[in-house]
C-alpha cells in the first residue's frame, strides 16, 4: 500500500485499472529542485519536496493555486483524486484523478470547481501505456529540454467525517497532439507559462478558459519507453524513467 499524509491507497487496484486501460494520465513524475519550480511558477516562497518518479493516484501532489486575499499564486501539496465537496464518501476521489476539459462546465463533479478552484500541477514528465495487443508498454512523455512544466488541474475542499479538511486535484485532459496520439487517444492538457495567469484567474471567462485546454505543440516533447517497474507504485526510483 502507498501512503501520503495519512491517506492510504491499494496500489494493486490501482494496478488492475491501469490494466484495464480506464484511466489517462495516472503516473507522473517530479524531480526537479524545489528551487526551480518556485523560478518556473514565480512564486515568492516554496516548500520542501523530495524527487519522485512514480507518484500515483491518492498521493500528496505538487499544486499551484490562488487563494482568496493572497495577492501571489502558493505552493500546496494535495491529495491526487478530486473530492467533490458534497460526496460522503472520499473512495470517489479514486475515479476522478482526470476531469475531461470538454465537459468541465457540466459535470456535477467538476463545474464548480471549474469556476472558482482551478490550479496547476507541477511535473516534468508522465507515463502512458501503449497497447500491443495484450500486452502494455510503459511511455515516458516529457520536454524536450527537460523543464518542468504544468498541467491544468482542478482542485476541492472536502470535509471528512472525522472533522478533518482534505484537498483534492484532478488533472484535466484534451484531445492527443500528434506525438502522444500514437500512445493514447488522451493527454493531460498542458499550459505553457504564459498562460498560467489567465488559468489561475478567477475573473477568466468559461470561454477563454476552454481555449486553453487543447494539444500541446508535439515538437516540443519527446517520448521513449520505459521498464515495467512503473508499473508498481511501490517502485519511485530513477529506474522508473530510465530509457530502454
Amino acid at each position: 500500500r502507498t501512503i501520503a499524509k495519512g491517506l492510504c491507497f491499494p496500489a494493486q487496484n490501482f494496478f488492475i485499472i491501469i490494466l484495464k486501460g480506464i484511466i489517462m494520465c495516472g503516473r507522473f513524475a517530479l524531480k526537479t529542485p524545489p528551487r526551480s519550480i518556485q523560478e518556473h511558477f514565480h512564486l515568492p516562497e516554496t516548500i520542501h519536496l523530495s524527487p519522485r518518479y512514480n507518484i500515483a493516484p491518492s498521493q500528496a501532489v505538487a499544486v499551484v493555486r490562488h487563494l482568496p486575499g493572497k495577492r501571489f499564486p502558493q505552493l500546496d501539496m494535495l491529495r491526487w483524486g478530486l473530492i467533490p465537496h458534497w460526496a460522503k464518501d472520499m473512495k470517489v476521489g479514486y475515479k476522478m484523478i482526470n476531469a475531461r476539459a470538454e465537459t468541465l462546465g457540466q459535470k456535477p463533479s467538476f463545474r464548480e470547481a471549474f469556476k472558482k478552484r482551478r490550479c496547476l500541477i507541477a511535473t516534468d514528465g508522465f507515463y502512458e501505456w501503449k497497447h500491443s495487443g495484450k500486452a502494455k508498454q510503459p511511455i515516458y512523455v516529457h520536454m524536450k529540454n527537460g523543464a518542468v512544466f504544468g498541467f491544468a488541474g482542478l482542485w476541492e475542499s472536502w470535509n471528512s467525517p472525522d472533522g478533518s479538511i482534505v484537498k483534492s486535484c484532478t488533472i484535466v485532459t484534451t484531445a492527443p497532439n500528434r506525438l502522444i496520439s500514437e500512445i493514447h487517444d488522451r493527454m493531460p492538457a498542458i499550459l505553457p507559462p504564459e498562460q498560467y495567469e489567465t488559468w489561475l484567474q478567477d475573473s477568466t471567462p468559461d470561454h477563454l478558459l476552454q481555449k486553453l485546454l487543447r494539444p500541446y505543440p508535439p515538437e516540443e516533447m519527446t517520448a521513449y519507453r520505459v521498464s515495467s517497474e512503473v508499473n508498481s507504485p511501490k517502485n519511485d526510483t530513477p529506474d522508473c524513467i530510465k530509457p530502454i
